[in-house]
């Protein structure tokens, strides 16, 4: 337990900016501090912090406090931990009241397996040092690689002797309990009793960001065995999916350069890091997560991802570039030599040459992509287009539009394919993603129908699912609210009256004999009119969505809608931002466009019918149909104020 003067020195040596400057990016705002919120993934900066007042306020989550409560939060330490981490930061020597028999009992689980933990890393550090056999193997080999003492002990890099349960003894007789070994994965359960996971290996520690020892990586000697590594397992203090191997070591080198290299393997790391590239980590024993992309942007959004040119580094590197963009990184891609990844190449050249290598070998990720996956059949039309789809895919995971537009332009030049082209394609990925988002399965919905060059004052007309869809929508959202319409008076007169959109939309469908192709939508109007004819009033969104069938499509229209491209306003004149300000045309706009799309359709079968007409009387017929048509697409472009098309 730590003792109320050495508390008091604590909160008396922390500044608040220098500790939160650990996790998070922070740049002058004022007399304040602000970065982005290491608790929301979001794009404009809501983290502040007061260096005057020693506060911090994360206005997306709510969250505040002090230093201390930063760590809780963040770090999710307990009070004496996230004491002792600033301690250790200030080099504050911590006196301990002795702790009793009964209070050790009481320590909580997390607690005891960080000290666990502590005390394997300190183990194997003095058996790497101090013991005959540790130096023997495991420091002779680390000096062998070409790692200097002090980087040894920068890693903090160890050796687990050969003795089946060295560890566990050491452990248990000093007081550490047998379970909490076994949870954290440093021993298991065999045949013949229990033994030390990682017996007879070289260790490299695996920190958290905060420098806690959270597991360990385990590495063979021995040619015969055919697992060279092994990891710890997940425990309450060791989530994979989240760690980045390095960071804690190279999160300062991170900030000050305003990039990451991103690497495969822990030697990796240790070998740019001794040549003075302080920048780099590594995924924790498992391919690239979204959550380890999130951690890398707390620092900085240039990252380069440095992987084997082999097949295998190819494959990861593009599966990499996607996570990456997602999350909003800016990525370069630089591939070594064959036969070389960045451990071994950092130790065959020079410092010099290996920072002109990193710094003028790393491409954008549009050139490595062009380049791997067109390399060997550039002139193969099926083989271009499989290539060309792969890299829109991935542009379309770039979330700001003028970064992907700019893109797009760049990769039609080099590609040598027409820029319209591309941007078809991608709103085609766009518009998957977005409902899939919404849980709409998008094979299930038509493609977002393609057009001739727009002319000025000329409206395309769609396919008619797409504004049976809106229509529907329109229904689902606005049904309850009220509208103004003109209808005659027995006199013949015009005058206003205010109906619910509901009722509108169903009494214009009813009227004009519309139905819809779309059984979904159909069925979603057909639910309306039934609700009505038996109860008198609309069915709420909350009854509709109890329907199994449809539920999941008016569950996607009730979310924000089209997220489907950027040309849904201009191409399609749908406006979501002032729906609510001018609900009648709201309201009407999708309705005449529905029509309109009925009308092509009909006008399509007319024009087929007057060709293959067997008789002169047949011929007038569709003929006259095909007058009336006409006429009523003039009406319907008065509407809109323009030629219809």
């Amino acid at each position: 337990m730590i003792n109320r003067n050495t508390i008091d020195k604590i909160f008396e040596a922390a500044r608040i900016e220098e500790v939160v400057a650990d996790f998070v990016q922070l740049k002058r705002a004022g007399s304040n501090l602000k970065g982005l919120s290491p608790w929301s993934d979001e794009k404009t900066p809501s983290f502040f912090v007061s260096p005057a007042k020693g506060i911090f306020k994360d206005f997306s989550s709510g969250k505040g406090g002090n230093a201390v409560t930063f760590l809780m939060e963040l770090e999710h330490m307990s009070y004496p931990e996230a004491l002792r981490y600033i301690a250790d930061k200030y080099a504050i020597e911590v006196e301990e009241t002795e702790m009793g028999p009964k209070e050790k009992e009481d320590q909580s689980l997390r607690e005891s397996l960080v000290l666990v933990n502590k005390f394997a890393l300190e183990s194997f550090e003095k058996n790497l040092w101090e013991n005959d056999e540790g130096k023997s193997i495991g420091l002779s080999y680390f000096r062998e690689r070409g790692f200097s003492d002090k980087t040894i002990r920068k890693f903090a890099l160890g050796y687990a002797l050969e003795k089946n349960d060295a560890l566990l003894k050491t452990a248990v007789d000093a007081g550490h309990k047998e379970e909490h070994l076994l949870n954290l994965g440093l021993t298991k359960e065999g045949n013949y009793g229990k033994y030390d996971f990682f017996r007879g290996r070289v260790i490299f520690p695996i920190r958290n960001v905060s420098g806690r020892c959270i597991a360990f990586a385990g590495r063979t000697l021995k040619a015969d065995n055919k697992v060279k590594y092994i990891n710890s397992p997940e425990s309450e203090l060791y989530d994979k999916s989240k760690t980045l191997y390095g960071l804690y070591e190279g999160k300062q080198s991170i900030i000050k350069e305003d990039k990451c290299f991103l690497v495969e393997g822990y030697t990796d790391v240790i070998s740019l890091n001794q040549a003075g590239v302080e920048y780099a980590v590594a995924s924790s024993g498992t391919s690239l997560t979204s959550e380890q992309a999130k951690l890398i942007k707390r620092y900085t959004k240039n990252v380069s991802v440095l992987y084997d040119g082999d097949k295998a580094g190819i494959n990861a590197a593009l599966r990499g570039i996607d996570l990456l963009l997602t999350e909003g990184l800016q990525v370069k891609v630089l591939l070594f030599p064959e036969g070389h990844d960045p451990d071994s190449f950092a130790r065959s050249v020079s410092q010099t040459e290996l920072e002109e290598y990193l710094n003028t070998g790393a491409k954008d990720f549009t050139d490595f992509m062009i380049e791997v996956l067109m390399d060997g059949h550039p002139d193969d039309p099926i083989k271009r287009a499989e290539a060309t789809r792969r890299i829109v895919e991935s542009l379309s995971l770039i979330t700001d539009q003028i970064t992907r537009s700019i893109y797009i332009q760049r990769c039609s030049k080099k590609l040598e394919i027409p820029e319209k082209a591309l941007l078809n394609e991608l709103n085609k990925f766009l518009r998957k993603r977005t409902f899939r988002k919404a849980g709409v399965d998008p094979e299930t919905i038509p493609d977002e129908p393609q057009h001739k060059e727009d002319q000025e004052g000329v409206i395309p007309v769609s396919d008619s699912t797409i504004w049976e869809k809106e229509v529907t929508r329109i229904l689902i959202n606005y049904g309850a609210q009220e509208i103004e319409v003109d209808i005659q008076s027995d006199e013949g007169e015009d005058e206003k009256v205010k109906v619910q959109v509901a009722e509108y939309i169903l009494h214009d469908l009813l009227q004009d004999e519309i139905s819809f192709k779309s059984e979904v939508f159909g069925g979603i109007i057909e639910r309306f009119r039934i609700h009505f004819k038996e109860v008198g009033s609309f069915p709420t969104t909350e009854k509709l969505v109890r329907n199994a069938e449809l539920s999941e499509a008016i569950a996607a229209m009730i979310s924000s809608p089209y997220e489907l491209s950027e040309n849904w306003a201009d191409k399609h004149r749908i406006y979501t931002d002032s729906e609510e300000k001018d609900l009648r045309r709201t309201v009407f706009d999708p309705l005449m466009r529905l029509k309109l799309s009925k009308i092509k359709t009909l006008m399509r079968e007319v024009e087929q019918a007057i060709k293959s007409a067997e008789s002169e009387e047949e011929l007038n017929l569709h003929l006259q149909e095909k007058i009336k048509l006409d006429q009523m697409k003039i009406q319907l472009s008065d509407f809109f104020g323009s030629t219809i098309i």
